[in-house]
């Protein structure tokens, strides 16, 4: 189920961007970017709908993922 990030509040979203950024170990390159870089990314990814927030019922836990590999 897809949760609209618009909802959250701004503490919950941000812990939540940060929480996803930390357990990804995605590597950005030649340069190393800081988390707060990190997490203004997927927020700009957030807003432009290119991921989406999602609960999955199955393990209790909400995952951010590319809105086209979403499936509902």
């Amino acid at each position: 189920m897809i949760i609209p990030w618009q909802d959250l509040t701004a503490e919950t979203l941000e812990n939540l961007i940060e929480s996803f950024v930390l357990r990804e170990g995605t590597d950005y390159g030649e340069q190393e970017r800081s988390l707060a870089q990190k997490v203004a990314d997927v927020r700009r990814q957030l807003q432009q709908g290119e991921v989406v927030l999602v609960w999955s019922e199955l393990h209790e836990t909400v995952n951010i993922m590319p809105r086209r590999e979403f499936r509902g």
